[in-house]
């Protein structure tokens, strides 16, 4: 049988990621949660991964572009991204905290893992 991993507050350290944005990881072997703090007026450029992710807002608006389109998700609603699929992410005049499900697990974020 394997350990059970607990986290208290205080080991919840945010670190840098890309600018003006700040996260934390925790992961197991094969599924991880991220959580992002991220300043109004930024982004991730357009990119893809191999992982599925579940996003939920916790507080502002995260945008995501996809293809031609823009899609809005505020505060307690979720998107779902299945791999692969080529997306960016920003923010606009909104502070925004979310959180993140990632299966695989994302090893770029391993670095920030607790």
């Amino acid at each position: 049988m394997k350990d059970i991993k607990y986290y208290s507050k205080d080991l919840l350290q945010l670190q840098p990621d890309v600018e003006g944005a700040k996260m934390w990881a925790v992961a197991l072997e094969k599924t991880m949660l991220t959580y992002f703090e991220i300043e109004s007026n930024s982004k991730f450029d357009m990119h893809s991964h191999t992982s599925e992710q579940i996003t939920m807002v916790l507080e502002g608006e995260l945008f995501f572009k996809i293809k031609d389109k823009e899609i809005c998700v505020k505060a307690g609603e979720v998107i779902a991204i299945p791999s692969n699929l080529y997306h960016g992410v920003y923010t606009k005049n909104k502070f925004v905290k979310a959180i993140d499900a990632w299966s695989p697990i994302r090893e770029e974020y391993k670095i920030n893992d607790i």
